[in-house]
Order: structure tokens, then sequence, then C-alpha cells
């Protein structure tokens, strides 16, 4: 498998969870990852793609051209040539951005195995865009034809100067296409109709659900509550891997405001600038990739808002219900797949959002399952 990162985060944590289940049906496994730490339990899996320095060096790159997937030259011909030794029966690719590998090569070399299976499961849209993982809030449609100005530019990947869409587009169109033997995987619905109008369009796709290790995400008492003066508060629980205006944390900050003393907001997370940046009202905590420790928090909850307005099929919304706490979302891309219909809002509809979580502080008619 190929992925960004290694046990780790959501993407990382699929990773290594299929990693178990071919290892104990007696398969060999390895997963080449670009960035951050490997948890120690998963470092039997491990192959590294380039180092820190490389990393930083494609970001700046990323930064100055736009050109994001097209450098790392070097460390992904080193790796190729420990991918052919290896000589894998199966290829499974994950998230191919992250400032670690060249597509193109990668790609190149893919196709020069054509009885190799491929598999690519897809947990944002920037394989078939000429720059952006996601495209809803911008509301553009440049995609499904031909990208030719990024309204996002700035956004992840983020470029500072260049806007090379047009370029990247042809570019990833010609090294992703004409693949022998690759299926798309699609983590919901609304993706897989989105990869159906794009230029991967002559694959077929399928539709699997993420799934979570619920040997891990299960009710997990702690003392959580005492830890941080909880108490005697209703939580609401927010969990992210990077918190931004488009994961919901602007709506998490006015729901502050709009909720009384009863209630406690728990953000899970944030950035050390960001901490600094919070109200008082809201309990503000870094990332943990202890998945024990989020279990904890998960059932420590009363309810799991995802106000989320980009997401392709959030594995935090699985990981919360796991731990026997109810979630509550916003109806955009794949998250309203994740959880019962009577659980849905529309975006920015906090007013209903608060209703809700009164309903659950008096038990009043509650309709959260």
């Amino acid at each position: 498998m190929i992925n960004s990162v290694c046990g780790i985060r959501s993407t990382g944590r699929i990773c290594t969870d299929l990693a178990d289940k071919f290892e104990n049906e007696g398969h060999t496994v390895k997963i080449a990852y670009g960035r951050e730490t490997v948890p120690d339990n998963y470092r039997k899996y491990a192959v590294r793609i380039g180092s820190d320095a490389d990393n930083m060096l494609s970001a700046v790159h990323t930064r100055l051209t736009d050109k994001h997937g097209f450098s790392n030259k070097k460390a992904t011909e080193k790796f190729l040539q420990w991918a052919e030794n290896y000589n894998p029966d199966l290829l499974w690719l994950h998230n191919l951005h992250g400032y670690y590998i060249n597509v193109e090569m990668l790609f190149d070399w893919i196709k020069s195995r054509p009885d190799m299976q491929v598999k690519w499961t897809l947990h944002d849209c920037w394989a078939f865009t000429g720059h952006c993982s996601h495209f809803t809030v911008a509301r553009c449609e440049q995609w499904k034809t031909h990208c030719m100005h990024c309204v996002q530019k700035k956004r992840y990947p983020s470029s500072i100067i260049s806007d090379n869409c047009k370029s990247n587009f042809d570019r990833k169109k010609a090294a992703f296409t004409g693949v022998k033997n690759m299926t798309l995987i699609a983590p919901s619905k609304w993706l897989a109709d989105l990869v159906k109008q794009s230029f991967l369009k002559e694959y077929p796709v399928e539709v699997v659900y993420n799934t979570i290790d619920t040997n891990v995400f299960k009710p997990t008492p702690s003392d959580f509550r005492e830890r941080f003066c909880l108490q005697d508060k209703k939580i609401i629980l927010g969990v992210a891997s990077a918190w931004g205006e488009r994961k919901g944390l602007n709506d998490f900050i006015k729901l502050s405001e709009m909720l009384d003393d009863r209630f406690a907001i728990v953000l899970v997370g944030l950035t050390d600038k960001q901490i600094s940046q919070m109200p008082k009202k809201i309990v503000a905590l870094k990332r943990t990739n202890s998945t024990k420790e989020l279990a904890e928090i998960y059932t420590a909850a009363d309810v799991f808002f995802n106000p989320t307005y980009e997401d392709n099929y959030p594995t935090v919304n699985l990981e919360a219900q796991a731990c026997g706490t109810p979630v509550i979302t916003y109806r955009t891309g794949g998250s309203p797949e994740s959880v019962p219909d009577a659980n849905v809002i529309e975006p920015g509809a906090l007013s209903v959002a608060a209703e809700k979580f009164s309903e659950l502080q008096f038990g009043i008619n509650s309709d959260l399952q």
C-alpha cells in the first residue's frame, strides 16, 4: 500500500487495519508512506519514501510552482527500485498527495507491470482536479471538463505564486488514465458519483465504506471528565486532524456563544496557535495519535458534532458511534451516509443543532440515535 502516513490519522489507520487483515490471512504486507511518525506496533509494515528534508523541499516547490505531485524524483526513484524487488501482486494506492512522491514516475512504473492488480482508494477529489482536494464550498465544476483557472490556489496544496492547474490537470489525466487492471474505490456514494463524471470514468468504481477497528473504538470508561472538571456538563465533542473553516471550527465558536453553562464543547486536534485563540468556553486539546485516548474521549462525550462543509466519509463519525456516542452532522459530501437520517441537519443550521443538544440535555423527545 502507498499512503501519505502510516498508522496515524484516518487514512493511516485505514491502511494499517487493512494490513492487519491481510497479514492474518497469511499475506506479506508493506505500507510505503511519506510523512510523520509510525506507531511502534506498525513499524513492521512501514517503508519510508524519502525524508523530512524531501518533504520540506517538495512543499516549497509546491508553494512556488503549484506543481504538486511532480517533484520528489530521487526519493521516488529509490522507492521504485525497492518496489521492483519487492514485486507486489497487489498494489493498493491511497492518498498520493502530501509532498512525498512523484506521481508520474509512480504511474509509469505501474503501467510497466500490466499483470499487477491495482486498487486506488480515493479519500478526496485531488486525483481528478488540477489543484484542490475538495471543491464543494468553492462551487467549482471546472474539473468536469478541464481546470483552467484555480479559484482555490491558496488552499491545500497551497501555492502562493503560480496557478498551474491547467498543466496539472493535463499531466494527471495522462498519468492516471490507461492503467490496465485498476479498480477505484470510493468510500461514499457521493464521491463515486463525482468520479464517474471525471477523467477517471474509464475505471470500474466500487463503493466500499470505511471501517474502523471496533476492538479499539468501543465504550471505554476513563477519568476524562474528572481531569477537565466536566462532571456536571453535557459534553459536545468535535475531533479533526486539521481544524479550519471547512471543518466547521467557526461554527463551533459560534455554537459556544449560543449554549449556556450546562454545556461544554471539547475540540480535539487543534494547533497551539488555535488553542491560544479559543474562547474560554471551549476545552481545546491538541491532536492525539493514541487511539485508546480517542476512544476514551469519544466515550466521555454526550454527543459528537461534525459540522464539516467538505468531507468524503468521515471515520470520526464511525469512531464516535462505535464508542456509544450519537453523531450530528451536516448534509455535506458523504458524511450523511455514515449516520442515521434523523441526525443530519443542513449546513450552518446551528440553531437546529442547539435544539437537538437541548433535547439531549433534558431528555425530551430526543431523536438522536
